[in-house]
């Protein structure tokens, strides 16, 4: 596969490397040097334990992450879900 550098320095990955590796838009690369090759490798943010607590203001159930958490998908909400009682 084969991609430019636009004037900017910005380098578009291409849509399957993309897919492949799950990676979506703000999601932070480690860029290092090999040689003459750069290896830019995803950085994996720590999973955090998901739970749901009581909403301050509406009193209702949510599902926090917490403020740093990566977005999660709708299989891994009704999987979180499923354990709720």
């Amino acid at each position: 596969m084969r991609t430019k550098v636009s004037t900017k320095g910005q380098v578009v990955l291409p849509s399957r490397i993309r897919h492949t590796l799950g990676l979506q838009p703000g999601d932070s690369l480690d860029a290092e040097m090999e040689g003459e090759r750069i290896i830019l490798t995803p950085r994996r943010a720590r999973r955090g334990s998901a739970r749901i607590v009581k909403d301050a203001v509406t009193g209702l159930p949510v599902l926090t992450a917490g403020a740093d958490a990566t977005r999660l998908t709708s299989a891994q909400v009704r999987e979180i879900l499923a354990d709720f009682p």
